[in-house]
């Protein structure tokens, strides 16, 4: 009788094997040496069964244009309501505006928010993480990127014009209200958290182009005003400490590293607005953002303290005790305005990132600084730390920080990759084996049935962020979110593009994958194989240290590009050590403004796609990170960098055309497959 850790290791072979051999090209013995295998295209090794092959042929597939979509009008109906009601709000005696801008973020200018600060959203039924929201007295309009086109034209009611940013002849915003409304209109805005302080002032100098007078609406956000007691509640959940042994620095290093930064920069203090920022910092993990573990904190650091501002009902006993031990002050939340005219009154030299902090902190704080000189005089200004307040406004130095991993944290992320891994082999196994039984799935029932068998997974805590479950035409949707009642199901017949990600105690996942469980179509594999070689081209690419992520770009659009094709994202972001799945400050995107170089220790995605709107999409994503290469020459003394593989996942053989790679795209995939199947057994059998 076999013991339940053996059980549990057969079961997992036979899950392991069951997908290996349905979806990697070949399975090498241990006698055979790879370098054996016949490269020979007229004998492709390529050629096997693989998810359920059928001998019928393709669906057709049409593209419908963006007029012929089906509004819902029911929704449509509710958020002309809500825009009613909010115009009715521009003439009240104190606001009296034309114009108001509604943008994606909160407080800490986060991506992902939690949902009482989803004001964008409320008003106009665009659910994206990006986008910014404009109502006039007679027009709406609401700006996103590439992600998120398809799912705006699927959201947005008749009442809103959808503008596509980034394409050409599109209006910033500013260019579009200075061409609505009339000369001298005023355009209103809540400055208090939701606004950059440099996106506040752009904005300002933007609209004057047009004698438009920018109205800071500080007791009120006319959102708000419509919402009402519908308006959910601020998150209360309790805080955590994230040990040291995934943190592997502990908080008082990091806190003595960034107050050398001070020192260096002539700065007596910093104030941290960023969620992420604040949780790596104190070696915290919170509950407030879906699928991220962050809470909503402010954390003021000076040369010998530091207090941190966030709702004390999060914090629990364990907590406050962390909290007293590490020299961590507690201070209300809603009282870090007061703390910040106490840091001008005392004649701080403020280390400030305008990029992030709120226009209300900035403002706060130029305002009590003048206040200092009115009462003390401008004499002491420009002295040293003693003399009149300053501020420094400079990029946090926490970002990079943390977005170079150490030891512990880049071994998290390995075992939580691996442990992800083994949950989406049993899955991706279970799935076909469910599509060779005809068994109609729905794309959110596949979803839920991937976050069971992540569940199952040491670990576990979350997501990292909705999954995105498309087949077919949702596939197409950058950013698409299967609804209950309104998803379509996984059809055999359609290539099915899965994004999905975990969050686990020791490290964070981001992964796509697309299939399909019949016959695609040649245009399929020919698109299929071009991102494939992007993804390749961008996972050999070997540069210089201190290289920036927009040079690696087009790496991965190259293939795409030489038959005119291309997609609407970036090509790679950041990803937290057990943190959020999107991180900066590096990235990789054709937009070329972002300078941070590549260092070594840093993780990003390597997801290059191709999406023909209203008919199919594909990604390949796995996540990397950055290592030292030893090449053979080092000219100029520079050291070379290039990436390691964090994800190990079978890459669906049957979509690739053959016909287009290279005997070493091809050696890269061989060689990709043989170390999943070695990485995800031998760690089944370590567990188990």
């Amino acid at each position: 009788m076999k013991s339940p850790a053996a059980a549990t290791m057969s079961c997992c072979s036979q899950y392991c094997f069951r997908l290996f051999s349905q979806s990697l090209p070949f399975h090498p013995s241990p006698s055979i040496s790879m370098k054996n295998i016949n490269l020979n295209r007229s004998n492709p090794i390529f050629v096997v069964r693989n998810c359920s092959s059928t001998s019928s042929g393709p669906s057709p597939i049409t593209a419908k244009p963006s007029s012929k979509i089906q509004k819902n009008k029911n929704n449509g109906l509710e958020h002309d309501q809500k825009l009613t009601a909010l115009r009715e709000v521009f003439g009240k005696p104190g606001v009296n505006i034309d114009a108001y801008i509604i943008p994606s973020q909160d407080a800490h200018q986060s991506e992902y928010i939690a949902e009482c600060y989803m004001r964008r959203a409320y008003i106009s039924g665009f659910t994206g993480s990006a986008g910014t929201a404009v109502v006039t007295s007679h027009k709406a309009a609401l700006w996103t990127d590439g992600r998120y086109f398809l799912q705006a034209e699927k959201q947005l009611s008749s009442s809103w014009t959808l503008m596509r940013s980034g394409t050409w002849g599109v209006p910033s915003t500013a260019e579009w209200l200075n061409d609505v409304l009339a000369p001298g209109s005023r355009i209103g805005i809540d400055p208090q958290f939701l606004f950059s302080s440099e996106a506040v002032h752009e904005l300002k100098e933007s609209v004057a182009k047009s004698n438009h007078e920018l109205v800071y609406l500080y007791d009120v956000n006319l959102v708000d005003e419509v919402w009402k007691e519908a308006r959910p509640l601020p998150p209360n959940k309790p805080i955590r400490v994230h040990e040291l042994k995934y943190a592997g620095v502990d908080v008082s290093t990091k806190l003595a590293n960034l107050r050398s930064e001070l020192t260096n920069h002539g700065s007596s203090a910093i104030l941290i607005s960023m969620l992420d920022e604040v949780a790596w910092l104190l070696n915290l993990r919170g509950n407030d953002v879906p699928h991220s573990p962050v809470m909503y904190a402010y954390l003021i650091v000076e040369i010998d303290s530091a207090k941190l501002f966030v709702d004390k009902s999060k914090v629990t006993p364990e907590v406050m005790d962390y909290l007293k031990k590490t020299g961590i002050e507690l201070r209300a939340y809603d009282s870090i305005l007061s703390e910040i005219e106490s840091l001008a009154a005392r004649g701080a030299h403020l280390w400030l990132d305008t990029s992030s902090v709120n226009a209300a902190i900035s403002s706060t704080y130029a305002t009590a600084c003048d206040k200092y000189l009115e009462t003390n005089g401008s004499k002491n200004k420009g002295n040293n730390l003693s003399g009149a307040p300053t501020a420094l406004c400079k990029s946090s130095p926490v970002s990079l920080a943390k977005a170079v991993k150490n030891h512990a944290e880049l071994e998290g992320m390995r075992s939580s990759h691996l442990r992800d891994a083994a949950a989406l082999t049993e899955f991706w196994s279970w799935l076909e084996e469910e599509m060779n039984k005809n068994v109609v799935l729905t794309e959110v029932e596949v979803a839920d049935k991937l976050l069971e068998f992540r569940e199952s997974q040491a670990g576990f805590i979350d997501t990292s962020f909705d999954t995105i479950s498309g087949s077919g035409a949702n596939g197409a949707i950058i950013h698409y979110r299967a609804e209950p009642g309104s998803c379509g199901i996984v059809d055999t017949q359609k290539l099915f593009l899965l994004d999905s990600g975990a969050q686990y105690l020791d490290g964070t996942t981001d992964i796509t994958r697309t299939v399909h469980f019949g016959q695609p179509s040649e245009r399929q594999k020919e698109c299929f194989t071009r991102v494939l070689q992007g993804h390749i081209a961008l996972d050999q690419a070997v540069f210089p240290e201190n290289t920036p992520g927009f040079v690696l770009d087009a790496f991965a659009r190259s293939s795409l590009w030489k038959v005119g094709l291309d997609y609407r994202h970036g090509t790679g972001h950041g990803v937290g050590a057990a943190l959020n799945v999107h991180e900066g400050p590096q990235s990789i995107s054709f937009r070329f403004g972002n300078m941070t170089p590549m260092l070594k220790g840093m993780i990003v995605s390597n997801e290059p796609g191709y999406y023909e709107d209203h008919a199919f999409g594909i990604r390949i994503e796995n996540l990397l990170y950055v290592k030292e290469i030893d090449t053979p020459n080092r000219f100029g003394g520079i050291t070379y960098i290039g990436f390691e593989k964090l994800t190990f996942v079978p890459i669906q053989t049957k979509l690739v055309d053959l016909t287009l790679l290279s005997e070493s795209e091809i050696d890269w995939l061989n060689d990709y497959h043989s170390q999943v199947w070695e990485k995800v057994i031998f760690f089944a059998a370590v567990i188990y």
